[in-house]
């Protein structure tokens, strides 16, 4: 079922040559800025379904309640909106800014992490409006692109590290910023660009402006969300479900399913010998008086990595801390190469542990690791199996397989889309070998980062043209890491396919919401029994139901506060309108064998 390497290709453009590169040197009078057209009542009117603004295109952008009301908002105050993906949070950035420029109250600047989600939000904006001035900057900061000027733009879409660099060199001040919109907010902490350029906002901004954040998954702890509205400073958090009464009517439904698998004996055998090495240095490092807050079956990589923190801040001389760090070095190898062989397969577990010895510089803990006898005979017995002529690295291969399979049978009109989310580079380019193999063409995503010449990395250029073959349909399959999660718009993915479980509710949220967004969507996770996959998924789901809980308590305070703004006269009005009670997500089933989840 292979494609036409040229079928679907779109035509080259050749883009027009700017009005500076005319110039003749002869001094040019400016125009006189067109007048804006009077607000409609109301700001947007509805007529046929479709929203009808001076500034947009007729029956370009359909009218969905929630939508507008979230816009409204947005122009009367700094606002977080929280909404699921695939629900438009980009149309309401453009409703807001609509309004914004129409009034001349300021430019609007929206930034997103990555340069396809600029370019897809520009370009987004271009189709939604008659006519608008806009600028586009991407690229890296030693290496910037700037499409278009600052000063003559009414909307600039950038990534926040060009903006901050650019503000910090003074090229612009953001009080010429009258809404600045933030995609993804949740990166709105720690040391991301995010938190430089909304606290120089907040310093400089204009009478009036506004701050709009949007995502789908703010985060499961209270401590991180409290973060993202505090950095950002709004005082208002504005949540929409699925199933929310004026919701639900404009959106599809996403189905989600959990197919078990199972290690066969060759591979539990490694596993059972990596799981005996792991809990020997864990119990190493608990007469040494740590990790004893967390069974040691339950340690995470962030747990790991935060020992070393604690390590070096317990008093004593560093002298003490010499054995405490050199078994946390080979604890995390351990970790790494048994989450490896558990949730990606045989080949991922042999490449990392090759990748470790091919080091410049081993370190005692990464010599120790290599020499561990527990490794020695599991590297064995992997590279073995690896040498069998039939067998597959990991079981979820052939369940992929299986998916593929069925999804290509199911009865349509267009050959479909499926997306396969992999959390590592290697198993990526397992599972691309085991589709070829089968007669199917697919993509690659990946992020920058070059590691050897069999894995080269991504330029934005590079990503921007895979995703518009994948959309144009060049090849049915796209098989991505992490870099894919979030807010790429690929209309009609038929089949997302989580490769493993990731105990990230925020990571979680984004690979769901790349389905199910003009038509029925369908997700599926790989699960291992009696490995990490189920763990991670039980943790996931706890954060986002906390995450679930907490924001749908911002959001009621949010409009509480308001409305006691507004009965005494201290601020705007706002709807005290309470949210409908929050539904109940379904729990993934039990593995068919009724065993039970360890």
């Amino acid at each position: 079922m292979r494609r036409d390497p040229s079928a679907g290709r779109l035509p080259d453009v050749t883009k027009a040559p700017r009005l500076e590169e005319f110039d003749t040197g002869a001094p040019v009078a400016p125009e006189p800025p067109a007048a804006k057209p009077a607000a409609l009542p109301g700001i947007w009117q509805v007529e046929g379904g479709w929203v009808r603004h001076p500034l947009l295109r007729p029956e370009t952008i359909r009218a969905m309640p929630f939508q507008l009301d979230l816009a409204r908002i947005a122009i009367a105050d700094d606002l977080l909106v929280v909404l699921p993906t695939g629900l438009g949070k980009t149309v309401i950035a453009a409703l807001a800014a609509a309004e914004v420029v129409r009034r001349d109250s300021g430019k609007v600047l929206v930034l997103a992490p990555t340069r396809p989600l600029v370019v897809q939000h520009a370009d987004a904006f271009r189709a939604w409006f008659l006519a608008l001035r806009t600028a586009r900057f991407t690229g890296t900061v030693r290496k910037p692109v700037r499409e278009g000027a600052w000063d003559s733009a009414e909307v600039v879409f950038s990534t926040p590290e060009l903006v901050d660099h650019d503000t910090k060199a003074g090229r612009y001040s953001l009080s010429d910023v009258g809404l600045i919109v933030f995609d993804e907010a949740h990166h709105t902490v720690g040391n991301y660009a995010y938190v430089p350029v909304a606290a120089r906002f907040r310093a400089e901004r204009r009478p009036g402006a506004r701050l709009l954040g949007l995502t789908a998954s703010p985060g499961g702890e209270q401590a991180r969300i409290d973060e993202v509205v505090g950095v950002l400073g709004v005082r208002r958090v504005e949540a929409r479900h699925r199933d929310e009464p004026g919701v639900r009517e404009y959106v599809q439904a996403v189905d989600v399913e959990y197919r078990w698998v199972d290690l066969p004996p060759e591979i539990r055998s490694i596993q059972e010998g990596l799981r005996t090495a792991n809990l020997a240095e864990g119990r190493a490092l608990q007469k040494m008086g740590y990790l004893r807050k967390k069974p040691l079956a339950s340690l995470s990589v962030k747990d790991l990595i935060a020992l070393r923190l604690e390590i070096f801040a317990r008093p004593g001389p560093m002298t003490r801390k010499f054995g405490p760090l050199f078994h946390q070095l080979v604890l995390l190898h351990l970790h790494h190469a048994l989450e490896r062989l558990e949730t990606q397969g045989v080949e991922p577990f042999v490449q990392y542990v090759d990748r470790v010895a091919a080091k410049e510089k081993l370190g005692r803990g990464d010599k120790a690791f290599l020499a561990a006898p527990a490794l020695v005979q599991a590297l064995a017995e992997a590279k073995a199996i690896l040498a069998t002529a039939h067998s597959t690295s990991h079981p979820k291969i052939d369940a992929l397989l299986d998916l593929v399979h069925e999804e290509f049978a199911r009865p349509r009109d267009r050959p479909p889309r499926i997306l396969v989310f992999a959390q590592f580079r290697d198993t990526i380019q397992g599972i691309r070998a085991a589709l070829d193999a089968n007669g199917w063409a697919a993509g690659r995503f990946v992020g920058q980062s070059t590691r050897d010449a069999d894995d080269p990395g991504m330029t934005q250029a590079d990503q921007t043209s895979v995703l518009q073959e994948f959309r144009v349909g060049k090849f049915p399959l796209l098989v991505a890491s992490s870099v894919a999660e979030e807010g790429l718009d690929v209309p009609d993915v038929d089949l997302v396919v989580f490769f493993e479980s990731v105990p990230s509710e925020i990571r979680a949220i984004q690979r769901r919401g790349r389905t199910g967004r003009s038509s029925l969507g369908r997700v599926v996770l790989l699960l291992t029994r009696d490995t990490r996959d189920v763990g991670y998924q039980k943790a996931e789901q706890r954060r986002e139901e906390a995450m679930v809980r907490i924001v749908r308590r911002l959001s009621r305070d949010g409009r509480r506060a308001r409305a006691e703004e507004a009965a005494t006269g201290d601020g705007p009005a706002g709807a005290a309108d309470p949210l409908p009670p929050s539904p109940r997500r379904r729990r993934p089933p039990s593995d068919p064998s009724g065993a039970r989840d360890k």
